[in-house]
């Protein structure tokens, strides 16, 4: 690999302030050399060089939480109440029967993402298509196997199956893409399989990510052993109490808390739970967009901030956001919190484009990797134009990218100084083929919903 030479209207390293003329200097092992004024920063003979103009030039932009085997499902559980939500989209992932049908909707997200300037991506799921679908293509990232079992009866054999899921990713994972684990929510996991699961993580140092505190439906199904979850799984025969004041007290009884995970949503927390998570200085992934549009609510950033929580943006599902635009979940995430706490900076440009690379980076373990441009890290970059009408004219950068600029306005992602995307091509992917298989697979999947 030949050094290169990226030149910007504005260089935004995130750790530093932005630098207008900027260039960053990638050495010829993908990893960042220099970063400074263009006049500044002299490339060695024989590199590579280009001028990005009226651009912003980004570290790659982290995505805390997303499923990308779950592309199929845009828009196809819309309006629905969580508990149903969650009933349909189990229901719909059982008829996904084709043996590629994960891989190609995983395939189809990074390209999604790379398009929107996402370099790296905390995968939860439990197909574990991701995984070779990020190896593939060149993205970097954890991914997190989920295991479910709300029968305490069957904790042993769920273990059983997520450690041999756990081995065989572990040999096929790669350089850059990390395995996790995910016990996924109180109202599919026993007690019994939390333990057991949290015994697995911390003997194999394995990082780990659950979904918790999302709903109010979660906190009554816990505290009280009521409500709607309660009501389903006592239909399948399986016995429901009171297990915790709340899901992260759960979390903290059963010994998962102390092991640091990465929670996801945590929209339904108090003061306490706060402290709790910030006594185990476990990371917070924040989807506003999923939380908003599920009819969840707004997660308490101010109170996990001065807690000193770390937080990272993520989008979660297609089938929950529609979406994979880290760039238009930094914006929203800001604006909800405006309203919600009645004061008009919260969450300014610098602080939430932190939560989408740095923080976000920091929630999946590579805060030393990645999400900032700063020398020795990781190539993992993006350019975004500046130069559409919606972002013109450019009185703050950090402002144009967060509050006027897309995903859609990404020219260049680069990841360990490799380009993977520039205006509008993915070198080595043929998307044009790859969208077919996501339409043939999407036919099945209404098909087998017609057909009940």
């Amino acid at each position: 690999m030949r050094p290169l030479l990226l030149r910007a209207d504005w260089v935004v390293p995130v750790s530093a302030p932005p630098i207008r003329q900027g260039a960053v200097l990638v050495d010829g092992e993908g990893r960042i050399a220099e970063v400074g004024p263009a006049d500044d920063v002299t490339p060695p003979a024989g590199a590579e060089q280009i001028d990005l103009g009226g651009s912003a030039l980004l570290p790659g932009l982290v995505n805390a939480h997303a499923h990308p085997d779950l592309a199929l499902f845009r828009g196809a559980l819309e309006d629905l109440a969580f508990p149903d939500w969650i009933a349909g989209l189990m229901r719909g992932y059982r008829r996904l029967s084709a043996p590629d049908d994960f891989g190609v909707a995983a395939r189809w997200s990074v390209v999604e993402a790379l398009r929107a300037g996402i370099t790296t991506l905390g995968a939860t799921e439990a197909s574990g298509a991701s995984l070779e679908a990020l190896r593939d293509l060149g993205l970097r990232g954890v991914v997190f196997h989920e295991v479910f079992g709300p029968d305490p009866k069957h904790a042993a054999a769920a273990l059983a199956a997520l450690r041999e899921r756990v081995e065989r990713a572990r040999g096929v994972a790669g350089d850059r893409v990390r395995v996790g684990i995910s016990p996924h929510a109180p109202y599919t996991v026993s007690d019994a399989l939390y333990r057991g699961v949290a015994e697995y993580a911390g003997a194999e140092r394995l990082p780990v990510a659950v979904h918790i505190a999302e709903s109010a439906a979660e906190r009554r199904l816990v505290a009280a052993g009521e409500g709607v979850f309660a009501d389903r799984l006592r239909a399948r025969g399986i016995s429901v109490d009171a297990r915790a004041p709340s899901p992260i007290a759960l979390l903290d009884r059963l010994g998962l808390l102390g092991l640091g995970p990465l929670l996801i949503h945590c929209v339904d927390v108090g003061e306490e739970d706060v402290r709790r998570i910030a006594d185990c200085q476990c990371t917070v992934a924040h989807c506003p967009v999923a939380n908003a549009r599920l009819g969840h609510g707004i997660a308490p950033l101010d109170l996990f901030r001065e807690a000193g929580v770390r937080v990272g943006l993520g989008t979660d599902s297609a089938g929950s956001n529609n979406r994979m635009d880290m760039l238009e979940e930094a914006r929203i995430a800001s604006i909800l919190q405006r309203p919600r706490l009645r004061v008009p900076d919260a969450l300014p440009p610098a602080e939430v484009l932190r939560m989408c690379t740095l923080d976000a980076a920091a929630c999946l373990g590579m805060e030393d990797e990645v999400g900032s441009i700063e020398s020795g890290k990781a190539a993992d970059l993006c350019a975004v134009s500046l130069d559409a009408p919606h972002v013109r004219p450019v009185h703050d950068p950090l402002a144009a990218v967060v509050h006027a600029a897309r995903g859609s306005d990404v020219r260049l992602t680069m990841v360990a100084g490799r380009i993977l995307y520039r205006d509008g091509r993915l070198p080595g992917v043929d998307v044009e083929e790859l969208q077919g298989k996501m339409e043939r697979a999407a036919d099945r999947l209404r098909e087998r919903e017609a057909a009940g």
